[in-house]
């Protein structure tokens, strides 16, 4: 019989906002108030088809829609200026998280953080829920590559430096976008419901509310 040890799962990758944590509101949030700053009105529904894509996309997109002039590195930076205020002292990590990292680390699997965020917002998120870089084999962040999900080139990223095939590896994730850029990369796809619907996730190989309800089939394949 097989040992939980044997299994041909070798890697975790884990994106940030959604999966440790859930703070796309804050982020959202942000983005409207640092809009409303340069004089224009835009709500959370604009963020939507945006969420995961990373910054550049998720104000990119948003500003592009509705023909607002950008200065991207400004107001990225004014974003993420506001989005500290606002998380502060609000973050925990989501339901499962612990159990589920302390289950990977029993397997000796590997464990890569890989977020689509710049360095700033995964530093703030990290601080705020008392975890330290430390705690993984690896983090990428938005910098570390050019083609932001639904491209797989995070995922490969991510797999390259850790050593192990993409096959090896279960991608957590919590939006289409990254779910479809697992697929793309080669592994196998666990998707949280989070911030968006099951019906919008099918693709994935698994779909649960937490890591709390993370079963063994999940970690034994």
């Amino acid at each position: 019989m097989r040992s939980i040890f044997d299994s041909m799962l070798k890697a975790v990758i884990l994106n940030l906002d959604g999966v440790l944590v859930n703070s796309e509101a804050h982020i959202c949030h942000a983005g409207i108030k640092m809009f409303r700053e340069k004089g224009f009105r835009v709500d959370e529904q604009d963020f939507t088809e945006f969420t995961g894509m990373g910054e550049n996309k998720y104000l990119g997109g948003v500003a592009e829609k509705h023909h607002i002039p950008l200065d991207l590195e400004k107001d990225k930076h004014r974003t993420y200026s506001i989005y500290t205020e606002l998380v502060r002292g609000e973050l925990t990590p989501l339901g499962g998280v612990i159990d589920f990292l302390a289950k990977c680390r029993e397997r000796k699997f590997l464990i890569v953080l890989a977020s689509s965020a710049d360095p700033i917002k995964i530093k703030t998120i990290l601080h705020e829920i008392d975890m330290d870089t430390t705690e993984f084999h690896g983090i990428i962040s938005g910098i570390d590559f050019v083609k932001k999900k639904p491209s797989p080139d995070i995922f490969l990223t991510a797999a390259r430096r850790l050593g192990v095939r993409p096959k090896e590896c279960l991608v957590v994730e919590d939006a289409l976008s990254g779910v479809l850029a697992g697929i793309d990369a080669g592994a196998r796809i666990l998707a949280l419901t989070t911030n968006f619907p099951e019906h919008e996730l099918l693709k994935a190989d698994w779909i649960l509310p937490t890591l709390a309800d993370v079963d063994e089939e999940i970690l034994n394949w």
